[in-house]
């Protein structure tokens, strides 16, 4: 089973409730994406630490329900 625009959308959502978030479905499936998201939550942190955050924001999806998923994160300018 894969992860849905909405519920991926929902759970970044849940987690980035300010952050500018934009979605890809890369292969058309809904189990390999792209997702781009700019939050103040990421400023300080190493790239490695933003992205533990979104992977725990996926609650145990990545890896199961969601295949691939890009990340592009950052503060804002």
């Amino acid at each position: 089973m894969a992860v849905d625009r909405a519920t991926l959308e929902a759970l970044l959502r849940d987690a980035f409730p300010a952050a500018e978030i934009s979605l890809t479905d890369l292969a058309g499936d809904d189990d390999h994406w792209s997702a781009e998201i700019v939050d103040d939550a990421f400023r300080g942190m190493t790239r490695v630490a933003q992205h533990q955050k979104v992977y725990a924001a996926l609650q145990g999806r990545m890896g199961n329900e969601l295949h691939a998923l890009q990340l592009k994160t950052r503060a804002p300018s």
